[in-house]
């Protein structure tokens, strides 16, 4: 470390410590010793700086936070196109990417849906709209509706085969290896 930044540390550190009896900035501790605080990367005894990463952490929120519906709050909400017949733009609040993609191309298995497509309208925002166009012959919410129970009856479908094939590993392990986890 160069003498200059070892003298301005300990200038600040000076400031910070003669200073005991004001109320000291979040990340420095009472002998102005700085301390990391969770989700915040400080290296030096400067403040982050405006756009760096320590301040963009901050403002996400939990990950919890981003599925659990407030009070009142639906969790899918229709719609009806004007524009186009038989169309819909469904709106599903606190979910993401993977909903939305397995509910698009599931609907796009159907014969009767023309157009199944979805967006994010802002990535920090846990909501995507699902625009659905179909042939007339069903609405819109009732192929969504059939989309649902069908990727239901999928994800059922591989929740067994999964665990069946787990249990044929774990038992093939045991008898090769003697005992020890067949992974």
């Amino acid at each position: 470390m160069s003498a200059a930044l070892a003298s301005g540390l300990q200038a600040r550190l000076a400031i910070v410590s003669n200073h005991a009896h004001m109320q000291r900035p979040p990340g420095i501790s009472n002998s102005g010793i700085l301390f990391e605080r969770p989700n915040m990367h400080v290296e030096s005894a400067e403040r982050p700086r405006p756009g760096s990463r320590a301040i963009a952490e901050e403002n996400v929120p939990n990950r919890f936070e981003t599925f659990l519906l407030g009070d009142g709050e639906k969790k899918v909400t229709e719609e009806p196109d004007t524009r186009v017949q038989s169309a819909s733009v469904f709106t599903f609040n606190r979910e993401d990417h993977t909903l939305g993609n397995m509910l698009r191309s599931r609907l796009l298995q159907s014969p009767h849906v023309y157009f199944s497509g979805y967006k994010v309208p802002h990535p920090l925002v846990s909501t995507f709209e699902l625009r659905v166009q179909t042939d007339g012959s069903t609405t819109p919410r009732q192929a969504l509706l059939q989309a649902c129970k069908d990727l239901v009856t999928d994800l059922g479908l591989l929740s067994r085969e999964f665990t069946k094939e787990w249990e044929l590993r774990k038992m093939v392990g045991d008898n090769v290896d003697g005992g020890a986890n067949g992974v």
